[in-house]
């Protein structure tokens, strides 16, 4: 079993419009209170090390770590969106050779934050948690819950309540939005560098056989979504 991250940041190796270098908010008094046996299995950590090391890693400003941006529509509108409260700490390589995000939902401010405060409250943490686990064991396909942590800290929400940390699972958090924002780029090769990644991550077997078309299609279906919106309704 490995006794560190097996870290491997592929995806800041896309242009910078997807994503912006990021920090967890420093919580001096993080407490560990749930942790995914099964999932650190999966990920070929080892139980006794695990607490110590994802504080550790948490602690750690020197990781790599960084929030992804997106767009979508949002609020009414179209906009530029990003993750408000998450960072992404690495993509974890286990024995397999399996690559997986690892994520925390809860973390701070972000520079997608807009005027929220970027964290999250130990119950909603909970409750993802929960649903989370009961979705995957009923073989759909959603981000998986590692650990959840109580940061020790009360934040306001209609009352003061326990904050707490979602440390999240998946096999990344590539989104729909993620092109939207693509197509919003003045650099024409966003789009295909954004489309070889995504496929050479989660599809390589179709890298050589539909890259080109695929290409082609994104590039026309973006075009004239951009094309619509400026005309306007």
């Amino acid at each position: 079993m490995l006794k560190n991250w097996n870290f491997e940041n592929s995806y800041l190796e896309l242009p910078d419009i997807f994503y912006s270098k990021t920090k967890a908010e420093n919580f001096p008094k993080l407490r560990l209170v749930l942790k995914n046996k099964d999932l650190i299995d999966t990920l070929n950590i080892n139980h006794e090390n695990f607490d110590n090391l994802l504080l550790e890693t948490i602690y750690n400003k020197q990781i790599n770590s960084f929030s992804q941006a997106y767009a979508g529509h949002q609020f009414g509108h179209f906009t530029i969106l990003g993750d408000g409260r998450a960072t992404l700490l690495g993509e974890h390589i286990n024995n397999n050779k399996e690559r997986f995000d690892i994520q925390l939902k809860g973390s701070g401010k972000t520079p997608y934050s807009r005027n929220g405060d970027g964290k999250g409250t130990l119950k909603s943490m909970l409750r993802e948690y929960i649903v989370s686990e009961a979705m995957h064991n009923l073989n759909i396909k959603t981000t998986r819950s590692l650990a959840i942590l109580n940061t020790g800290q009360k934040i306001r929400r209609e009352t003061f309540e326990d904050g707490g940390v979602l440390v999240r699972v998946a096999k990344s958090h590539l989104r729909v939005g993620t092109f939207q924002l693509a197509s919003l780029s003045k650099k024409q090769n966003d789009i295909k560098e954004l489309l070889e990644y995504s496929i050479n991550r989660l599809y390589p077997e179709l890298l050589n056989a539909y890259l080109p078309f695929l290409s082609i299609e994104l590039k026309t279906l973006f075009g004239l979504y951009s094309s619509k919106k400026a005309q306007g309704p």
